[in-house]
């Protein structure tokens, strides 16, 4: 049976700064809770970075109740929906600098994705809890890069609205693992595999240099995440004797996730795990969303 951690009222208290209380136990799961729920995305990410796994102890069967308002958030940016997001320019800094916050924010919701990885999914292998730290590790730096770049600039994160897609789709799926891995990081995150490499080109055509080169580490890193997300996929649908392409197409149907639309980055996603199967199925379902 699952080890239940902690009360709900009683185990996750915040400090005033609005960063929960350091150390509540040496799980490792529950400590990727307690950084989950830290609100600033800079000192969430700074966190991250510097815990040393081999520190602490990793319990699969360890259950923990859900905290209210998950993920921590900053207070900015506003979140709004994506129809109201203003397409800007990259040929003027403003616009510049719209499209790295853009960047920027998927970054530090990647980091949360991850995190959530870690602590709610319970009895699973010890290496999945290890590969979705470690993503959250470079989800991070992901993060520190983008925003180091977007200071250099004049702006910080939160100066521009943002939206909040990748989080709802965590909510829609957090009571099913399989669902989840399918969702998030094989249809959400791999959307990323395909759309990097056109981003980078505007941001080389109007003189970011230092902008592409961080979105090349990106794409090298995001190759791997979908990786994990596509090896844990299979590892399921194994387990529940399911056949991945028809799941998959089931479970797309049932949480309303959204068609996707080419071109696709084949290169990339063949890199990532996806099976000719599944690239056909992918190819197919963009013709008739397109049709």
């Amino acid at each position: 049976m699952p080890r239940i951690v902690g009360k709900a009222n009683a185990t996750y208290t915040h400090s005033p700064t609005n960063v929960p209380n350091p150390r509540l136990s040496n799980s490792l799961r529950q400590e990727v809770l307690r950084l989950l729920q830290i609100n600033p995305s800079q000192e969430k990410s700074a966190q991250v970075r510097a815990l040393d796994v081999a520190k602490w102890t990793l319990d699969p069967s360890e259950t923990f109740p859900e905290p209210p308002k998950l993920p921590g958030r900053p207070l900015r940016p506003q979140l709004v929906q994506p129809a109201q997001l203003k397409t800007r320019a990259v040929g003027t800094l403003e616009g510049r600098a719209g499209l790295i916050h853009a960047l920027t924010h998927i970054e530090a919701n990647a980091i949360n994705l991850a995190l959530d990885m870690v602590w709610r999914f319970a009895d699973m292998p010890d290496d999945f809890y290890r590969d979705w730290w470690r993503v959250a590790q470079e989800e991070a730096l992901h993060f520190e890069l983008l925003n180091a770049h977007l200071n250099q600039m004049g702006f910080a994160y939160g100066d521009f609205p943002a939206h909040d897609g990748l989080w709802d789709m965590a909510e829609r799926t957090k009571s099913d693992v399989l669902a989840r891995l399918a969702l998030v990081p094989r249809t959400l995150e791999a959307r990323g595999l395909d759309a990097t490499p056109a981003v980078r080109n505007r941001l080389v055509s109007v003189g970011d240099l230092a902008a592409a080169k961080i979105l090349d580490v990106i794409l090298r890193d995001e190759i791997g995440h979908v990786a994990i997300g596509n090896c844990w996929y299979r590892y399921l649908c194994e387990q529940r004797q399911l056949e991945p392409v028809t799941t998959y197409a089931g479970l797309a149907e049932h949480f309303q996730a959204p068609q996707l639309k080419g071109p696709f980055n084949l290169t990339a996603r063949r890199a990532a795990g996806f099976t000719e199967a599944e690239l056909c199925a992918l190819s197919a379902q963009a013709s008739v969303t397109t049709a």
